[in-house]
């Protein structure tokens, strides 16, 4: 009863968000998403070769190389020595996300994230309540174990079954197996573990949050004093567990989401009606 006082009350005292401002981040997300693949398929369809490649080694503009570290890391650990090309392809990667957030990868580029974020809307929108998250730890656990199979296998092995490779496989150049891991990960999440694939097994995932475990650019709930109990960015948020913290101000936290599980996606921007969540950098803890 209190906390439906409290919603009415805010909602009377906050003016509703435009379509736009509620959209604004998960639309920029879909566009960021949809460029990159586009450049990915400027080449194969219309011969314009802006970048060469794919999302595990690419080359843009015949100058600039980008390797995805976790490849990289396979491959050194299968005892190959890369090219010059791939190091500092994979120093740019680091350098980069390493700012904005290691885990912006996963909502901002990869387009997995396009698979699981449906699956994420239809259990909200069928009301599934069925499955069970994997354990804490899990992904992690999984990018150590691949990299011991990389070196007792003297080749990138993730690479053969990586979802990230396949999906991109499957929306350039199709293909019965590729579409089967698309699927595969969609179900996955749907039926067995909300959020399942990119919040507890991928172990790219988990690379990317090591990158970013001290990045700048972070979401703060500045004006957590305005949240009303809705539960909206619980809803919506692919990690929901670091939001507790930060909001609620539990074990003396600070208003900054500093946990690297963190994907800065904004989708707790974009839903919260009494904005209470905002970007900002990591040192900036002003709390109202």
């Amino acid at each position: 009863m209190n906390r439906a006082m409290n919603r009415a009350m805010s909602s009377a005292a906050v003016p509703p968000h435009s379509w736009w401002r509620s959209h604004r981040f998960l639309l920029l997300r879909r566009l960021s998403q949809a460029g990159v693949l586009a450049l990915f398929l400027l080449g194969p369809l219309a011969g314009w070769w802006i970048v060469k490649g794919n999302l595990s080694s690419s080359l843009t503009l015949g100058v600039l190389p980008l390797t995805d570290p976790f490849v990289l890391a396979q491959v050194l650990a299968s005892r190959h020595w890369p090219a010059a090309s791939a190091l500092i392809g994979a120093a740019i990667v680091v350098a980069f996300y390493a700012l904005v957030g290691g885990r912006a990868f996963c909502s901002w580029v990869c387009p997995v994230n396009v698979v699981t974020d449906a699956a994420a809307w239809a259990r909200r929108r069928f009301r599934i309540t069925s499955g069970r998250a994997p354990r804490p730890g899990l992904r992690r656990a999984l990018l150590v174990a691949v990299l011991l199979a990389s070196a007792l296998a003297g080749q990138a092995v993730w690479e053969t079954v990586n979802p990230v490779s396949l999906t991109q496989r499957a929306l350039i150049f199709g293909g019965s197996l590729a579409w089967g891991a698309v699927a595969a990960v969609f179900l996955f999440d749907l039926l067995v573990a909300p959020r399942g694939w990119c919040g507890h097994v991928c172990p790219v995932g988990a690379a990317y949050a090591l990158i970013g475990q001290a990045s700048v650019l972070r979401v703060s709930a500045r004006h957590a004093s305005r949240c009303d109990d809705c539960a909206d960015c619980y809803a919506v948020c692919p990690e929901p567990q670091v939001i507790v913290g930060p909001l609620k101000g539990k074990g003396g936290a600070g208003p900054v989401i500093n946990d690297s599980a963190c994907t800065n996606c904004g989708r707790c921007i974009d839903v919260c009606a009494p904005a209470v969540f905002g970007f900002t950098h990591r040192f900036d803890n002003r709390r109202d």
